[in-house]
């Protein structure tokens, strides 16, 4: 068997219907489109702005005029710069942020951000800390802790 021999299956393939071509088969004159309006003009249809009289499609959609994410965690970011407060070794926690006065309340998660320095060894317990912020700490000689959000 060579590509040349290949054939569709038996009753797969069926010739396309002519329409329009005289009046025997029921297909002629209006070729199944019936008697006038949108659906018997050549064209039509396929707009997705116009829906005939429903709200349209892309009027429908969410982000048109905004949208808010109700799954959406807003969080208290602290960066690097922040804990020059802190004594050697102690334990940056989001408790011992509100005391030493660099948040207000402990009611959103904490990240720490990178920016700045750091040479002192901290043990830092947060719910997200970013890639540099991690390195630096760890450089200093101190300790990450991931708390869980829940």
């Amino acid at each position: 068997m060579k590509l040349h021999d290949l054939k569709p299956r038996p009753g797969s393939r069926r010739p396309r219907k002519r329409v329009g071509r005289g009046i025997s088969a029921g297909q002629g004159k209006t070729a199944g489109r019936g008697m006038k309006g949108q659906g018997a003009r050549s064209g039509s249809g396929g707009n997705l702005y116009r829906q005939g009289g429903n709200l349209p499609f892309f009027r429908r959609l969410p982000f048109k005029r905004g949208f808010t994410n109700i799954n959406r965690i807003a969080w208290h970011e602290v960066n690097l710069d922040r804990l020059k407060s802190f004594r050697k070794d102690s334990v940056v926690s989001p408790d011992s942020l509100v005391k030493a006065g660099v948040l207000k309340d402990t009611s959103k998660p904490v990240v720490l951000l990178g920016r700045g320095e750091i040479h002192k060894a901290l043990k830092v317990r947060v719910h997200r800390i970013t890639r540099s912020a991690q390195d630096k700490i760890e450089a200093a000689g101190g300790s990450v802790e991931i708390l869980d959000l829940g």
